[in-house]
C-alpha cells in the first residue's frame, strides 16, 4: 500500500494542477480568448493561432521554453533575428511595390505614420523605462510584429521585455481594423472620405526590378544596420519582379514564409508565462503600445489631409492610415471606410503604396535605433 501511495503521490506531484499558480490559469484564459478572435472572428488567424497555442503550452509547462525545451531553441532563432529577417523575405516576394513606384508620395505618408513610435519612445523614458526598452517597446507603434522582435533581440531585451513586446505588437496588428477606423473617421469629414482618387500610372517592369535594388543601394549606406531587415525584404521583392527565379519566389512567399510563422508565433507566444507577462511592465507596454498605434494612424490621416489641402483635393486623407506595417490589413481598413462613405470608392491601390512605405519605415526606424545605440 505504500507503494501504491507513493506512486500516486508522485504521479499526481507531476501533472501542472500540482505545479501551477492562479496567474498561469488566467493566460491560460487569455490564450483562449486569443484562440476565439483569430478562428471565429477572422483575426491575424495566421498570427495568433500560433501565438495563443504557444501561450497555452508554455503556462501548462513552462519547460517548453526553458533552456532545453523544445521551444527555447525556436525562440533563440527570435533573439538572433534569423526569424524576423525571414518573415521580411517572405513578405518582400508577397508584395507589390507598384502603387509606391507609381507615387512616390506615398513615402510621406509612410513617414508620417511613423511619428507614432518616436513619440513611444519619449513616453515610455518617462514611464520609466530604460533607453533600450523604450526604443524597442516604441516599434509597437509601426504595427510590425516581426521588426518588434528584431530590435528587441538586438537591443538585449530577449529575456525580460521580448514577449510581451511580441505579443502587444502582434495583437494590434490584429485588431486594425478596431482600433483605426475611430480615428479615421474622427478626423476627416464625410466630403474628404468620398474622395476618389485618380488611377495610377502603369509601372514598367524595369522599374519594378530597379526598386528593390536602388532602395537597398540607398537605405543600407546611408543605415547600414536596416541591412537585415530591408536588404531580405528587398530580396524578396527582386525575386518576385526579376521574372526568372519563380521557384525561389513561390518557396519564400508560401512554404518557407508559413513555416517561420510557425516557428516565430509559437516561440513568441510561449515566451508570456504568467510570471514574465503578468506585472506592471506589461500593463505599460500594452498601454505604450495601443498609444503609439493610435498617435501613427492619427499622424498618417493628419498628413494626408495636409496632401489633400496641398494637392486641392486630389488625396483622400484616408490613405494616410495605412502607413503604419501590418500589410496589408491596414491598406483594406483604408479602402473600407471609403467605401463606406461612398461604395463606388477604390482606395486599396493608392492606400498600398503608404501601406509599403510604413514597412520600410519602419524598418528604418529600427535601424536609427540601433545606430544611435551602437548595436549592429
Amino acid at each position: 500500500m505504500d507503494y501504491i501511495w507513493t506512486t500516486l503521490q508522485n504521479l499526481g506531484g507531476q501533472t501542472a494542477f500540482a505545479n501551477l499558480y492562479w496567474g498561469n490559469f488566467v493566460m491560460i484564459a487569455v490564450a483562449c480568448v486569443f484562440l476565439v478572435l483569430a478562428i471565429k472572428f477572422g483575426f491575424e488567424p495566421l498570427l495568433l493561432v500560433p501565438i495563443s497555442f504557444g501561450m497555452l503550452l508554455a503556462n501548462m509547462f513552462p519547460g517548453i521554453i526553458a533552456d532545453g525545451g523544445l521551444l527555447h531553441y525556436f525562440y533563440l532563432l527570435d533573439e538572433w533575428s534569423i526569424l524576423p529577417s525571414l518573415i521580411f523575405l517572405g513578405v518582400g516576394a508577397m508584395t507589390d511595390f507598384g502603387p509606391l513606384i507609381a507615387n512616390p508620395k506615398s513615402f510621406l505618408l509612410g513617414a508620417a505614420a511613423q511619428f507614432g513610435i518616436y513619440s513611444a519612445y519619449f513616453f515610455a523614458i518617462l514611464m520609466g523605462f530604460g533607453d533600450k526598452a523604450a526604443a524597442a517597446i516604441s516599434i509597437i507603434g509601426g504595427a510590425d510584429g516581426p521588426t518588434s522582435i528584431f530590435l528587441a533581440g538586438k537591443l538585449g531585451m530577449g529575456g525580460t521585455l521580448m514577449g510581451p513586446i511580441a505579443v502587444a505588437a502582434y495583437s494590434y496588428m490584429a485588431l486594425v481594423p478596431v482600433i483605426q477606423p475611430p480615428c479615421m473617421k474622427l478626423l476627416t469629414t464625410e466630403k474628404e472620405r468620398k474622395i476618389k482618387m485618380e488611377q495610377l500610372r502603369p509601372v514598367s517592369k524595369l522599374e519594378r526590378i530597379m526598386f528593390p535594388v536602388l532602395v537597398t543601394i540607398v537605405v543600407v549606406l546611408i543605415l547600414p544596420t536596416t541591412a537585415p531587415l530591408v536588404g531580405m525584404l528587398m530580396l524578396g521583392n527582386l525575386f518576385r519582379e526579376c521574372g526568372v527565379v519563380k521557384q525561389l519566389t513561390e518557396t519564400a512567399s508560401n512554404a518557407l514564409m508559413y513555416i517561420v510563422v510557425i516557428l516565430l508565433g509559437t516561440s513568441v507566444g510561449a515566451t508570456t508565462t504568467a510570471q514574465s507577462f503578468l506585472n506592471i511592465d506589461t500593463l505599460k507596454i500594452v498601454a505604450l503600445g495601443l498609444i503609439a498605434f493610435i498617435i501613427g494612424t492619427c499622424a498618417g490621416v493628419l498628413f494626408g489631409k495636409l496632401m489633400c489641402w496641398a494637392t486641392k483635393g486630389k488625396v483622400n486623407p484616408l490613405i494616410g492610415s495605412a502607413g503604419v506595417s501590418a500589410v496589408p490589413m491596414a491598406a483594406r481598413v483604408s479602402q473600407k471606410v471609403g467605401a463606406e462613405a461612398d461604395p463606388t470608392n477604390f482606395l486599396l491601390m493608392h492606400a498600398m503604396g503608404p501601406n509599403v512605405a510604413g514597412v520600410i519605415g519602419t524598418a528604418v526606424a529600427a535601424g536609427t535605433f540601433m545606430a544611435i545605440f551602437g548595436v549592429f
